[in-house]
């Protein structure tokens, strides 16, 4: 939409503008979700674990997040049992953490893959957040 700063006569109107101006940035804001980039155990038990970050997608949603779960999406195509595939799937996941708001780490282990998520969660400053498996949040693990 294009707000003008002159009115329907051709002459500056600055607090129409200013003030249409405003309405239109607060509605883009009530609009704006964050990307989370969600961190959890994926190897062991698969299906459990599958269970749980598709609940932690769930939660994130409606915290008002757009969840980003590459340990949900990457399996889908990539064999997590062959070593250079995993490789190439972490590395996919790390590329889209950088693109991420922040970053919440859900459970109560933290894996390998996990660590190098944090690790470069905090090298480039992004935010990190730490829940238990129920959602709830915890102070930072050891």
């Amino acid at each position: 939409m294009h707000i003008s700063k002159y009115n329907s006569e051709g002459y500056p109107d600055p607090t129409t503008y200013q003030a249409l101006t405003n309405v239109a940035r607060e509605e883009k804001a009530k609009r704006y979700r964050p990307l989370v980039y969600v961190c959890s155990p994926f190897a062991g038990n698969i299906e459990q674990n599958v269970s749980r970050a598709r609940t932690y997608c769930r939660f994130a949603v409606s915290e008002g997040m757009i969840p980003i779960a590459p340990h949900l999406h990457f399996p889908q195509f990539l064999d997590d049992t062959d070593t250079e595939q995993r490789s190439l799937g972490l590395f996919f996941a790390l590329v889209l953490l950088g693109k991420c708001d922040a970053v919440w780490v859900f459970g109560d282990h933290v894996s390998r893959g996990m660590s190098a998520e944090i690790a470069k969660a905090k090298r480039k400053g992004i935010p990190i957040r730490y829940l238990n498996d129920k959602c709830e949040e915890v102070a930072q693990y050891a």
